[in-house]
C-alpha cells in the first residue's frame, strides 16, 4: 500500500509548499515511490475556532485552495478548539473561511474536537469531511476504538502514546485501520500528564483569553526533531514501510505548524525524499529567492 502523509502548514507554510509541490510533481523520482501527500492542514492567524497550535499566515484562502487543487491535495482546516460555545459558531472570519473553501472546488476536511462545532459544520457545509483531533487526548484504547466507530469521522488521530500499541492496533478490523492517522514526530514526553491542559491553553488563547499554562517539558529546549526521533513513540520511515503498511495502516500525520519552515523542510526531506536526492531538493528550495526559511 501507499503511505499517505498529512503535512503541517496549510496557511503557515504556503510559500514553502508553493515551491515544494511543483518539485514533487516534476521530479517524482526524487521521492519515495511508496508514499504520497494526502493533505495540508492548518489555520490562519486570529482564528477563533483554531486549536492545537496557534495559527499563523495571512494568505488568501482562494490562493491556498487553488494551489492544492492544482496538485490534487486535500485542504484541512484545523478547528480543534475544545472550548467553543454556541455564540462562537457565528464567528464571521471562520465562516468566511469555510465558505471560501466550500466554493473552491478543492476537497476540504476539518480537524476538530468540539461536537458542537461538528454538528454545525455538518449542517452548514455538507461537502466537508471530518477528522477527530489528537487534541482529544484519547490515551485509552477503548476510547480510541469507540471514536473510530463513529461515522462522523473519516479519520481519527490517536494520542501519540498509542502509536506502538501493536497488539490492539493490529486486532482492529481493516475498515477501522483505514481511519487511523498516526501522529509520527511528536516531541512531547510520553510521560507528560498535562497534554490536555496544554491544548486547552491554546484554545483559551484562540478565544482571546489569558493562557498561563507552562509546559513541564519546556526546559528540554523546545522542539528538536533529533529528540523526537529518540522517543519510543516516534514513527519513522522504517516503521512505516516495515510495520504499519504491512499491517494495513496507511495514514500518517506530521506535526510542525508552530515550527519554522526550515524545520518543516527537514520533515519533507526525511519522510518523502530519497536520501541521495535530498541535496537536490534543498538546493531547489534554498535557491528560490522568494522564500525566507528562517
Amino acid at each position: 500500500m501507499t503511505a499517505v502523509y498529512h503535512l503541517p502548514g496549510l496557511f503557515e507554510f504556503y510559500d514553502l509548499y508553493r515551491v515544494f509541490l511543483p518539485l514533487y510533481r516534476q521530479h517524482r523520482d526524487w521521492f519515495y515511490p511508496w508514499c504520497d501527500i494526502g493533505s495540508l492542514y492548518g489555520a490562519p492567524a486570529d482564528c477563533l475556532w483554531g486549536g492545537g497550535r496557534v495559527g499563523d499566515g495571512e494568505d488568501r484562502p482562494q490562493e491556498v485552495a487553488a494551489l492544492l487543487a492544482e496538485y490534487g491535495v486535500s485542504a484541512r482546516l484545523t478547528f480543534s478548539n475544545s472550548l467553543l460555545r454556541e455564540e462562537h459558531l457565528s464567528d464571521p472570519r471562520c465562516n468566511a473561511l469555510c465558505e471560501a473553501f466550500a466554493q473552491s472546488g478543492v476537497e476540504t476536511g476539518v480537524i476538530l474536537t468540539s461536537d458542537l462545532l461538528l454538528a454545525y459544520l455538518r449542517e452548514q457545509y455538507p461537502a466537508f469531511y471530518f477528522v477527530s483531533s489528537t487534541t482529544k487526548v484519547l490515551t485509552d484504547f477503548a476510547q480510541l476504538e469507540q471514536e473510530l466507530r463513529r461515522e462522523d469521522f473519516r479519520f481519527v488521530v490517536p494520542d501519540f502514546r498509542l502509536n506502538k500499541d501493536f497488539a490492539r492496533l493490529n486486532a482492529l478490523p481493516d475498515a477501522l485501520k483505514q481511519k487511523v492517522e498516526f501522529l509520527c514526530n511528536e516531541c512531547c514526553h510520553p510521560e507528560c500528564t498535562r497534554r490536555r491542559a496544554c491544548y486547552e491553553a491554546v484554545s483559551r488563547q484562540s478565544l482571546g483569553r489569558d493562557a498561563d499554562h507552562v509546559c513541564p517539558w519546556a526546559g528540554e529546549g523546545g522542539y528538536r526533531f533529533s529528540a523526537a526521533m529518540e522517543r519510543p513513540t516516534f514513527v519513522g520511515i522504517d516503521d512505516i514501510q516495515n510495520v504499519y503498511l504491512p499491517a494495513g495502516f496507511r495514514h500518517f500525520k506530521i506535526e510542525g505548524r508552530s515550527l519554522g519552515s526550515a524545520v518543516v523542510l527537514e520533515f519533507l526531506l526525511y519522510y518523502l525524499t530519497r536520501p541521495e536526492c535530498q541535496l537536490k531538493v534543498r538546493e531547489a528550495i534554498y535557491l528560490d529567492s522568494s522564500l525566507d526559511l528562517f
